[in-house]
């Protein structure tokens, strides 16, 4: 079976990794997911160490109608991992021109919480950003990082990305196969299911803040 057809199939030591359509009620969350980023892992997320103030204008210039951000929530329902999924059309990447005969290219870009690590957070996300390119008639998905980012080297190798590497930096393609009616329902059924589980989330930290509030309920 295509692994980017269907959904991942959680290993049962593990917890489901459901990734959710994020928009533009989530900026904020989107603000303080990067926030939560240290030097380090801005580094590897964005190629530099951005300040505080270039990641906001980053967050608020996010164009939710032409890209595809998509997020993994924690129970407290805090973004602790984020991929997104930028268009453009193929004639702004030199590099991608000859690549793909259709109108627009992607590139994608992952970042996942320090607490969330190690869960197949980032492999999800990539792998809900590659069916939504197949659906979305786009052929080649990029991604460009340091050389040093074993994460996306990782994620770039498992999915059998050609790679790249030039003067500490590398350059990952992917060629994809068309839509298909499976690959329209597997993006649908995830959706619905992060819906539910986002929704089962939200519920449960509402009745904890009221159950708090009670008289005589010990906060902890």
């Amino acid at each position: 079976m295509d692994p980017l057809s269907a959904p991942e199939i959680a290993a049962p030591s593990r917890p489901s990794v459901r990734v959710k359509s994020l928009s533009e009620r989530d900026r904020r969350r989107l603000l303080m997911h990067f926030l939560a980023l240290d030097d380090s892992d801005r580094l590897l997320r964005f190629g530099t160490a951005l300040p505080d103030e270039l990641i906001t204008r980053y967050v608020q210039k996010i164009d939710f109608s032409r890209d595809a951000v998509f997020g993994v929530y924690s129970e407290n329902l805090r973004l602790i991992g984020v991929g997104h999924l930028a268009f453009a059309p193929r004639e702004t990447s030199p590099l991608l021109t000859n690549a793909t005969v259709k109108e627009r290219i992607a590139e994608f870009g992952v970042s996942v919480l320090p607490e969330a690590r190690g869960l197949g957070v980032g492999s999800r996300l990539f792998e809900r950003a590659a069916i939504h390119c197949r659906n979305e008639d786009v052929d080649t998905l990029y991604m460009h990082c340091l050389a040093t980012n074993r994460t996306m080297i990782h994620i770039a190798s498992k999915a059998g990305m050609q790679i790249h590497r030039d003067y500490g930096e590398a350059d990952a393609y992917l060629r994809l196969t068309p839509a298909s009616p499976g690959t329209m329902l597997a993006e649908a059924v995830e959706e619905q299911f992060a819906a539910i589980d986002y929704g089962l989330k939200a519920n449960a930290k509402a009745a904890m803040k009221w159950w708090r509030r009670l008289p005589g309920i010990r906060r902890k």
